[in-house]
């Protein structure tokens, strides 16, 4: 007697689409450290601006800054 073994693809699609599910889980979460680290450098730039601004205007200007000048000053080199 003759044995014949056959093998199917039949898996395949639940493979593929529980890869694709994982993957865009993935790339969800990557987002959201990314963002979490926006936000804390963001949190930073308006500490410091709240910082300036809590100043007299005689120690913004021993910094050479004048009080309408702080927000352009503390996100010049921001990405926003």
């Amino acid at each position: 007697m003759a044995t014949t073994a056959t093998f199917s693809d039949a898996g395949r699609p639940v493979a593929n689409a529980a890869s694709t599910a994982f993957s865009a889980i993935g790339r969800f979460l990557r987002r959201i450290a990314e963002s979490s680290g926006r936000v804390a450098a963001l949190n930073n730039r308006v500490r410091q601006a709240e910082a300036l601004m809590a100043m007299s205007d005689e120690q913004l200007a021993e910094r050479g800054l004048r009080r309408e000048d702080i927000v352009r000053h503390v996100f010049s080199n921001s990405w926003m």
